[in-house]
C-alpha cells in the first residue's frame, strides 16, 4: 500500500483535499470514484514531500520526541528480529497517527522506489536532525542499521531526560516569580484601593510604606493601558533585537558571563560536542563530517565560533585535545581524557565517556539548583508579600490606637 494525496470534486461540486492508501495510482482513482468523488489530481505522497517548498517545511511543526523515540526503538527491534525494512515500516505505520504516520508511509514509498532510508528521513529536517540522518546513513552503509538505531534510541532517551531536568530547573523559578507578581497585583488592585478609601476618609497621616503601596496601586488601576503598552514594547523590542545577528551574539556573550547560566551553557556544549562526536565516530562517520555535524548543533554562537576554528586545525593537523583546550571551553580533565583516547586509538570511547560524565554532572547540578532556588524564592515571596501586608497593617494599627 502507498499513500497518495488528492484533489477532487464532491457530488455537490465542492473541492476537497485529502490522502488515502492504495496499491497503485489507478487503484487510488477507482477508490475515489467509488466514494463519489471526481479526481482532479492524484500524486504520490512521497513525490509531494520531495516537491514541498522550504517555506512550507519551516512552518510545519515537529513531532513529539516521544514519537520519534518510539519509532526508532521499534524499528531497531523489528530489524533485529530479521524483518525487512519495508515490511517493518509498513507495520510501524499502523501504530502511529497523524504526521508521524504520513512521514513513515512517505519514507516507505521512497524506499520502494529505490531511495535509501537516510535520504527519506532527510526530507524531514524538522523531525530528523542531521546527526540522526548521518548515523542512519552510516548504518545502512555498514549493514548494521539495527545497531545504529539502538544507539540512537539511547541517545534520544538521554537527550530527553537531560532536557527535562534542565528545563525543570529553569522553569521552576519562572513559575514562582509569575505567581509572586500575580499575588502582588491582586493585592494592589483588590485590597489596597478599598483600604485607601477608608484611610482618606479618616484623614490619617499614612506611613511611607503605605503611601508607596497606594501610589503604585493607583498607577496600576488608572494607567494599566500605559503599563501594558510599556511591557509590550519592551518584549517586542527584545524579541526583535534578539533576532538580529548583533543581538543574538550579545545575548550569547551574556549567557557566558552569568554564573549559573554560564555553567549550563558551557557544560551543555561539552555534552553536545563529546557525546555526539563519539557516537558519530563509533557509528563509522568520518572525522571531518562528524565535526561539521557536531559544531552545527552547538547553540551558543560564541562557543560555536571557537569550536569551528578548532575544527579547521584538527582536520589539518590532528591533535584534537590540544586545540580543544585552546577554546577555553573544555576543562583539563576533559582534554586529558580526549588526549588519552587519541593516543590509545580509542577516541570515540573516550569522547563518549567525557560526554557521559559531564551529562551526569549537568543533571546533578540541575537537581541541586532546584533544591537551592526553592527556599530563595520562598524568601523573596515572603519579603514582597510581607511588605504589602505590613503597609496595610501599619495604618490599621494606628486606627485601633485612635479608637482606643
Amino acid at each position: 500500500m502507498a499513500l497518495f494525496s488528492y484533489q477532487a470534486f464532491s457530488k455537490v461540486g465542492k473541492k476537497v483535499n485529502g490522502t488515502l492508501d492504495a496499491p497503485s495510482l489507478g487503484s487510488a482513482r477507482e477508490l475515489l470514484q467509488q466514494q463519489g468523488f471526481f479526481p482532479i489530481s492524484i500524486i504520490s505522497a512521497h513525490k509531494a514531500a520531495s516537491a514541498e517548498s522550504s517555506i512550507q517545511r519551516f512552518f510545519q511543526a515537529s513531532v513529539p520526541l516521544k514519537d520519534k523515540l518510539l519509532f526508532t526503538k521499534q524499528l531497531a527491534v523489528l530489524l533485529r528480529s530479521g524483518i525487512h525494512l519495508v515490511q517493518a515500516l509498513e507495520l510501524l505505520s499502523e501504530q502511529f497517527e497523524g504526521k508521524m504516520n504520513r512521514i513513515i508511509v512517505t519514507v516507505k514509498d521512497g524506499i520502494k522506489e529505490g531511495q535509501s532510508l537516510a535520504d527519506g528521513l532527510k526530507q524531514y529536517p524538522y523531525v530528523f536532525e542531521n546527526i540522526y540522518v548521518q548515523l542512519v546513513r552510516s548504518g545502512e552503509a555498514s549493514g548494521k542499521l539495527e545497531v545504529i538505531l539502538e544507539k540512537l534510541t539511547h541517545y534520544l532517551e538521554r537527550q530527553g531526560e537531560l532536557q527535562s531536568k534542565v528545563s525543570s530547573a529553569l522553569r521552576g523559578p519562572f513559575i514562582q516569580l509569575t505567581l509572586i507578581l500575580a499575588v502582588s497585583c491582586a493585592l494592589m488592585v483588590l485590597v489596597v484601593p478599598e483600604l485607601a478609601v477608608t484611610f482618606e476618609g479618616l484623614g490619617m497621616k499614612l506611613p511611607l510604606p503605605t503611601r508607596m503601596i497606594m501610589s503604585f496601586s493607583n498607577f496600576i488601576i488608572y494607567h494599566y493601558l500605559l503599563l501594558v503598552g510599556i511591557i509590550g514594547a519592551i518584549v517586542f523590542s527584545y524579541v526583535y533585537w534578539a533576532s538580529t545577528v548583533s543581538g543574538a551574539l550579545t545575548i550569547d556573550k551574556i549567557k557566558l558571563r552569568l554564573p549559573i547560566i554560564s555553567l549550563f551553557t558551557r557544560t551543555g556544549a561539552i555534552v553536545q560536542f563529546c557525546g555526539t562526536l563519539g557516537m558519530l565516530l563509533e557509528g563509522g562517520v568520518n572525522l571531518p563530517e562528524a565535526l561539521d555535524i557536531v559544531v552545527s548543533i552547538v547553540d551558543n554562537r560564541i562557543l560555536k565560533k571557537s569550536l569551528k576554528e578548532a575544527r579547521e586545525k584538527i582536520i589539518k593537523q590532528g591533535q584534537m585535545a590540544q586545540y580543544l583546550k585552546q577554546t577555553g571551553i573544555f576543562p583539563p580533565m576533559a582534554t586529558y581524557l580526549i588526549n588519552t583516547g587519541e593516543q590509545s586509538g580509542k577516541l570515540d570511547t573516550m569522547l563518549l565517556l567525557v560526554g557521559s560524565n559531564y551529562e551526569k554532572e549537568l543533571a546533578e547540578f540541575a537537581d541541586n539548583l532546584t533544591v537551592l532556588i526553592s527556599p530563595i524564592m520562598t524568601i523573596i515571596t515572603s519579603v514582597i508579600v510581607g511588605f504589602i501586608v505590613l503597609s496595610i497593617m501599619m495604618p490599621l494599627s494606628q486606627m485601633n490606637q485612635m479608637a482606643g
